[in-house]
């Protein structure tokens, strides 16, 4: 039997520290021994977020996250501007749109990222928008937005900037205050190493402001009842245990390891990947300029099945990949590198890729990818 290796978006491999820490023993989410879970917890998250901000952590998927980043800033019929690189972007449009606001929805090409002068335009041509949503990093297409750029953009504008960012925390830099960010999402499945059930917002005083006025309907969403829970390190309903003492180790280990050393790290296994798979002879999906740290879209190799290239994979050697999703269900398969993950698990990953397009009759050297990306890690470790 083969072990296991996840190279999707998510969820993703857990180390065994964190797996560890999954089996604690159950304490009274009532008692001392909870709320100094949680005030650790919290203080920790605020330094992977760069923000003196109240952070908030719901039992969700990161969905759950995005929800409530829409319900408790907006009200029915308010209008806001959705920019779309992908399906996630999309799903932040239809999140807000089942709540009754009226979205302006802004697409760009899949593949690329944000405009900026084409968003600028929308935020001119709608200057009664109350919130701008958009993701970070699109796991979809792999592709990383630009957050400096939206910025400038933003300036002199009181539009509440709501972002997804749930496959770029920890991974990719994202410093909240410095950006100016009111609102931002985050998942525990992705960067931060534990299984999924966690969600995590930060939110300014911008922000909390709108939200003495939203009157979209919630209630295990409702941040101002979590936050007055939260002054006695407390929650309003039963808070997700197992995933918190996960979390709590896996805190421990970012910072221990260096949050600026994590993202050095995405950034060195996605260049890794990037060169490996230029190197075998296949394209990537996303604009180079904007490719992701933490996931790879790749076309799908002319003549191969990619359903048998992915079962083959899995079934012979535990590597298990991701399909396309939305438009490009059919166009791309992807590589998630993100979480527990370093250099030696994209050499993996690319030799297993090797073997079953040679396996499949595609017409590789093998060697080719790895060596391409061995060449690289030997530069960045000099």
């Amino acid at each position: 039997m083969f072990k296991t290796r996840l190279f999707i978006p998510g969820p993703t491999p857990i180390n065994p520290e964190v797996q560890k820490a999954l089996s604690s023993p159950m304490i009274n989410h009532r008692g001392p021994e909870y709320e100094a879970l949680q005030k650790e917890i919290v203080e920790n998250l605020k330094k992977v977020f760069k923000t003196s901000n109240p952070i908030i952590v719901f039992p969700s998927a990161g969905t759950g996250g995005m929800e409530a980043a829409i319900v408790n800033f907006l009200s029915p019929g308010d209008k806001v501007i959705c920019a779309s690189i992908g399906v996630f972007g999309d799903r932040f449009a239809s999140i807000a749109k089942a709540y009754g606001a009226e979205v302006v929805k802004v697409d760009f090409e899949w593949g690329k990222a944000i405009d900026p002068s084409k968003l600028q335009q929308a935020l001119d041509d709608n200057p009664d928008a109350k919130a701008l949503l958009m993701t970070h990093n699109e796991t979809s297409t792999g592709v990383t937005n630009d957050l400096w750029a939206i910025k400038e953009i933003l300036k002199e504008r009181e539009i509440l900037w709501i972002v997804d960012a749930i496959s770029s925390l920890v991974a990719i830099d994202l410093p909240t205050d410095e950006l100016g960010v009111d609102v931002v999402v985050g998942g525990s499945q992705k960067a931060f190493m534990i299984p999924p059930g966690l969600s995590f917002l930060a939110v300014s005083e911008k922000a909390l402001k709108y939200a003495e006025n939203a009157q979209m309907p919630r209630f295990y969403f409702d941040i101002k009842a979590m936050l007055k829970s939260m002054e006695r390190n407390q929650t309003p309903y039963t808070p997700a245990l197992p995933q918190l003492f996960a979390l709590r180790e896996a805190l421990r280990q970012i910072l221990e390891e260096g949050l600026d050393n994590v993202q050095k790290r995405h950034k060195q296994v996605g260049e890794t990947i990037r060169r490996g798979i230029k190197a075998i002879g296949l394209k990537i999906f996303a604009d180079e300029k904007f490719a992701s740290n933490t996931v790879t879209a790749i076309y799908n190799p002319e003549g191969v099945d990619v359903r048998k290239l992915r079962s083959f994979l899995r079934e012979k050697f535990g590597v298990v990949l991701a399909g396309g999703q939305g438009a490009i269900q059919n166009t791309v398969f992807r590589i998630g590198h993100l979480g527990y993950v370093d250099v030696i698990d994209a050499l993996t990953v690319l030799s297993a890729l090797e073997i079953g397009l040679k396996v499949l009759g595609y017409p590789v050297e093998l060697g080719k990818g790895v060596k391409a990306g061995e060449e690289f890690i030997a530069e960045e470790v000099q």
